[in-house]
């Protein structure tokens, strides 16, 4: 069973607004066992969105469409759907006392435009959008189902979940999808793959595994499509547990585990303590440690020393130091962690400074280069990585290299 998803709308194609609803839908469809071929984004232009639903219709037994059924002339996804149907629009009583009564609650004329919203393809079931104006619309054709929902993206999401996938479970007959994702740090996507080469080859057929690779991290997702669910997922999960031990220093976690969720459960667990250092992280690795509920149990505080000034004054790392071997140096760094566990009274401290660009780099240092250390009760680890040359990439690795030190050293590696 495969599904196409459609987003209709200018703003989308001109980056005024992210697309966030083909995302939700794919999530629900694959849930389901549907599964998503394609997922295209399009202009309020009749003629494309008569090309593209059509095509859709040649290729997928279900398409979904989001956006452009508000009651602006812009809007003319509802009209152009009727005429791909050759349908007359009728005007639906429940949906227009609906949004008068919503309208007039919120102090809005229930004007014209706003009857608009009432006029639906006479062919269509209209699918009761409880939370906004624009009904969603269900039409069949030759076994095709096609969806149109509203663009806003809760009023999408209730639809999707509340009308749409219960219709499409009742009206075919769904075999599942089952995904599962683990989550390793510690080794480039390359060198992980030559580890588990092995274990990758000896896959049985219906399984596929796909390398997803993040700032400091690689996910490894085993999916299995149209299947029976349950002994699928049982086999899942015995070829993951195997891959554990074969890589037990790189396994995070599963899903949406990350690295500073396993970190703060060690420390947690411990009852240790952390404190933060930054300059060119700028206290994002604090921010990923303080978002986390209960980090208040052993997160100290964080210093952003962003000039040489603060590192000496705030941390009391060596001016002269500084001028012999720059900031972004081994010296610097370990200073700054040191300085950081003493000033926070930490049992562990985390430093990082480098070069984040787009200016600033030389031919020794540069732009990329951050050197990051960790101070412990027995010792100082320090370590020079290069992160990129784009400067959020640069931040974001940065910083996840930097929790993966720490985690190596709370570990004992």
């Amino acid at each position: 069973m495969k599904a196409s998803i459609i987003t209709i709308g200018d703003e989308i194609l001109i980056g005024q607004i992210v697309d966030t609803n083909s995302v939700s839908i794919a999530k629900h469809l694959n849930s389901a066992g549907i599964v998503v071929r394609e997922k295209i984004s399009i202009g309020d232009d009749r003629s494309q969105i008569v090309e593209t639903v059509t095509r859709s219709m040649e290729n997928a037994q279900v398409t979904v469409i989001t956006g452009g059924l508000g009651p602006t002339k812009d809007d003319i996804t509802k009209k152009t759907l009727a005429e791909l149907f050759h349908s007359d629009m009728r005007y639906d009583e429940t949906v227009a006392a609906h949004v008068e009564k919503m309208l007039t609650a919120r102090g809005i004329e229930f004007n014209d435009l706003n009857r608009s919203q009432a006029l639906v393809p006479t062919c269509c079931t209209v699918l009761f959008n409880a939370y906004g104006t624009a009904p969603g619309m269900w039409f069949e054709r030759d076994g095709h189902v096609v969806v149109s929902l509203p663009g806003v993206p809760y009023e999408m999401e209730h639809l999707m979940q509340d009308e749409v996938m219960p219709r499409l479970k009742a009206h075919f007959s769904l075999r599942q999808i089952v995904h599962r994702t683990m989550i390793t740090a510690g080794l480039a996507e390359s060198m992980l793959a030559k580890r588990i080469e092995n274990w990758e080859n000896a896959l049985p057929p219906y399984l596929k595994l796909a390398y997803l690779p993040n700032p400091g991290a690689v996910r490894l997702r085993l999916s299995a499509y149209e299947v029976e669910g349950e002994s699928v997922a049982r086999e899942i999960d015995r070829q993951f547990e195997a891959l554990r031990k074969l890589i037990p220093e790189y396994f995070i976690g599963f899903e949406t585990a990350s690295i500073q969720e396993l970190v703060h459960g060690i420390l947690t667990e411990r009852g240790l303590t952390l404190a933060t250092a930054e300059s060119c992280t700028g206290g994002v690795i604090a921010a990923r440690f303080t978002a986390m509920p209960g980090a208040s149990a052993y997160f100290r505080g964080g210093v952003v020393a962003y000039s040489n000034e603060a590192k000496a004054d705030i941390l009391g790392v060596d001016a002269d130091d500084i001028a012999r071997y720059g900031a972004v140096s081994e010296q610097v760094v370990r200073q700054m962690a040191e300085g950081a566990r003493r000033v926070a009274r930490a049992d562990y401290a985390v430093a990082t400074s480098g070069i984040a660009g787009p200016t600033g780099g030389s031919p020794e240092k540069p732009v990329g280069t951050v050197w990051i250390a960790v101070a412990t009760p027995r010792e100082t680890i320090a370590l020079c990585k290069q992160c990129g040359a784009d400067r959020s990439q640069v931040i974001d690795r940065a910083s996840a290299f930097a929790i993966a030190l720490l985690r190596d050293a709370l570990q004992g590696k």
